[in-house]
């Protein structure tokens, strides 16, 4: 009985050995189910006003050295916010200094990035200016944008995701949150 249950042993083994037709199975990610569309308006007490998402939030900054109008649009469900940052100009000076910054804090992700685009935005109807930069590739942040009205305002707006830059994996959910983006800076409004 002992000779019997090796022999069969032994044919198994070698009858596994012969299958050539293995392949891995590809990675697998989480469905994401995404809720509908649905935007309100934010016209809290800063100098501006825009379409924000129902199924996000408007919180303020908690961070150090945060100024007035430093907001936070936070997406629980995806794990990622949009960093609002609001600045008053009080000079040329100022105002060339925040746009430089801008420029440098999108191109600071240079070294992961596969290409970064510059989209200009002009609504002049709303005295609303700015750039939009799109970052291909893992970089930490994959859209950010600026807007201004040349001469007394001026918000910076970036988009982070709580987990390691993997464009693979969060491709879906970015896709998503630039919509929203879009909404946004469409809707927006200096208050006057």
């Amino acid at each position: 009985m002992k000779n019997l249950v090796c022999c069969l042993v032994i044919i198994f083994l070698f009858s596994a050995c012969g299958n050539r037709d293995y392949s891995p199975k590809p990675r697998g990610y989480f469905r994401i189910k995404f809720p509908e569309k649905a935007y309100r308006e934010y016209s809290g007490g800063c100098p501006f006003t825009f379409d924000y998402p129902q199924y996000a939030r408007v919180v303020p900054d908690t961070e150090r050295f945060v100024k007035p109008c430093w907001l936070n649009v936070q997406y629980p469900q995806f794990n990622g916010t949009l960093h609002l940052s609001y600045e008053h100009i009080t000079s040329k000076k100022l105002f060339d200094e925040l746009i430089e910054k801008s420029h440098t804090l999108a191109f600071k992700h240079t070294i992961k990035a596969s290409s970064i685009d510059e989209m200009r935005l002009i609504y002049p109807e709303k005295k609303v200016y700015g750039i939009y930069y799109i970052i291909d590739g893992n970089a930490a942040s994959s859209a950010q944008f600026f807007l201004t009205d040349s001469t007394k305002n001026f918000l910076r707006v970036s988009l982070y995701f709580n987990s390691p830059p993997r464009l693979d994996s969060i491709q879906p959910v970015l896709n998503f949150v630039k919509k929203d983006m879009d909404v946004m800076i469409k809707s927006f409004k200096w208050k006057n």
